[in-house]
C-alpha cells in the first residue's frame, strides 16, 4: 500500500525522543511525511534511539521556523485537542478525524499536495492562535478523569486510525471534491484582505476585549472549509468594495 500524503506536524516539541516515538509510529501505521516546527533540540541521540529503526523517517524530517510554513501546501488541516468540546470549533472524534483525512488525502486536486495533522508542545498542547489555523479539532476519547495523553501516544492512536480507516473500506464521508479546499496561505491571504477592507470602511472589532474579531471570523470560515474558487469570490467582493470608495473618494476629492 502506498503511504498516503498525510503529514504530522509537532509544534514547539521539547523532548527529542518523543520526535523519535513519534517517527516511529508512524512508520508502523504506514505514513512517512513528518514536519518539526521549531523543536527544542533536533537531531539528537535521544530521537534516534527512540524511533526504534524509523531512522529514514527522522532523516527526511523537514525542520521549519512556523506552523504556516509547514502546512502551506495543505489542503484539510487538523489539530489534536484534549477538548472533547469547543463552541467555536468542529470538533471529531480521532475515528471520524482519521476517515476524513483518508477521503480528503486520496481525493486531493489543485495545488495542496497533503492533508496535516497538528500536535502541540507535550505540557500544553497547540495555542489558541495555533488552532486557527485548522478546520476542525481532533479528539481522543479517553477516561474523564483522566485525560492526559503524551505526544508520541496521542500520535500512535491517530496513525492506527489512519490505519484502520484505509482498510476497513468505511463509506466515503465527503464527495470527492472538483475544486480543492483553500490552502491556509490563500486563507492567511483572504484573512488580511479582510483587514484591509474593514479598516478602510471603518469596521471596528466591539468585543469585548477588543483584539477577538478576527480569531472569530477565521474559526467560523474554517469550519465552511472554503474552496479556492469560493475564497477567490469573498476576495472579488472585497476588492469591489475597495474600487467603490476609490472612486467615490476620487469624485469626493475632485468636487472639493
Amino acid at each position: 500500500m502506498d503511504p498516503l500524503p498525510i503529514r504530522f506536524v509537532l509544534v514547539d516539541t521539547t523532548h527529542p525522543g518523543n520526535i523519535g516515538a513519534v517517527a516511529r509510529a508512524m512508520k508502523n501505521m504506514g505514513l512517512s511525511d513528518l514536519v518539526l516546527v521549531n523543536p527544542r533540540e533536533f537531531p539528537h541521540p535521544e530521537a534516534t534511539a527512540r524511533a526504534s529503526g524509523a531512522d529514514d523517517l527522522l532523516l527526511g524530517a523537514r525542520v521549519v521556523p512556523t506552523l504556516a510554513e509547514a502546512i502551506a501546501d495543505c489542503g484539510l488541516v487538523l489539530a489534536t485537542t484534549s477538548r472533547e468540546r469547543d463552541h467555536y470549533f468542529r470538533v471529531m472524534e480521532a475515528r471520524e478525524g482519521a476517515i476524513r483525512a483518508v477521503q480528503e488525502a486520496r481525493g486531493l486536486v489543485g495545488p495542496a499536495t497533503t492533508t496535516a495533522v497538528l500536535f502541540g508542545t507535550e505540557r500544553n498542547g497547540l495555542s489558541n492562535e495555533q488552532l486557527l489555523s485548522a478546520h476542525a479539532l481532533l479528539f481522543i476519547p479517553s477516561n474523564p478523569e483522566y485525560t492526559s495523553l503524551n505526544v508520541a501516544m496521542a500520535a500512535q492512536l491517530i496513525a492506527y486510525e489512519i490505519r484502520m480507516a484505509q482498510h476497513t473500506g468505511e463509506p466515503q464521508v465527503t464527495p470527492a471534491r472538483e475544486v480543492p479546499l483553500a490552502t491556509p496561505a490563500d486563507m492567511d491571504r483572504l484573512y488580511a484582505h479582510l483587514e484591509a477592507v474593514m479598516e478602510e470602511v471603518g469596521f471596528r472589532d466591539r468585543t469585548q476585549s477588543g483584539t477577538a474579531l478576527m480569531g472569530r471570523i477565521r474559526r467560523f470560515l474554517n469550519r465552511a472549509e472554503p474552496d479556492v474558487n469560493e475564497v477567490n469570490i469573498l476576495r472579488g467582493m472585497l476588492t469591489a468594495v475597495q474600487s467603490r470608495r476609490r472612486r467615490a473618494g476620487g469624485a469626493s476629492g475632485s468636487g472639493s
